[in-house]
């Protein structure tokens, strides 16, 4: 199934991409995803792991982008990453991710393609990388 416009976001590679002051994980950073991907166009489907609950600086608010399906959970004790790229392949789409899946190479070659690399500067998210550029 071929979704030119949808992003499949590593959740808690995002949510830890720029800690909060006490280094827990931050949902503003999911927030700040969500926002640029649909500014440029994007679907983003944010995929998360069950444990990252327990560990985010606001679990009310993660429960309110869990609850209207904002953020999807994969389910507990799995691997979210699985799930990121299996969306990803049924998709045909990016991954918006620092992680390179050393592990997940062989299984899904397409990785390093459709990997997009990103920081979060002062709550933005900054993409580098051509790939999602080229949206309107």
């Amino acid at each position: 199934m071929k979704q030119d416009r949808v992003v499949v976001v590593d959740g808690a590679n995002v949510a830890y991409a720029e800690k909060s002051a006490d280094g827990a994980p931050r949902v503003s950073n999911l927030v700040a995803a969500v926002k640029l991907l649909q500014e440029k166009g994007y679907s983003p489907i944010i995929i998360v792991d069950a444990s990252l609950y327990h560990d985010i600086d606001d679990p009310k608010q993660l429960d309110g982008l869990l609850e209207n399906q904002v953020i999807h959970q994969a389910p507990s004790q799995t691997d979210a990453d699985y799930f990121v790229l299996e969306t990803a392949d049924r998709y045909d789409a990016w991954i918006l991710t620092n992680d390179n899946y050393e592990e997940y190479r062989d299984d899904y070659t397409w990785i390093e393609e459709r990997r997009v690399p990103f920081m979060v500067i002062n709550d933005d998210m900054v993409l580098y990388g051509p790939q999602l550029e080229q949206a309107t």
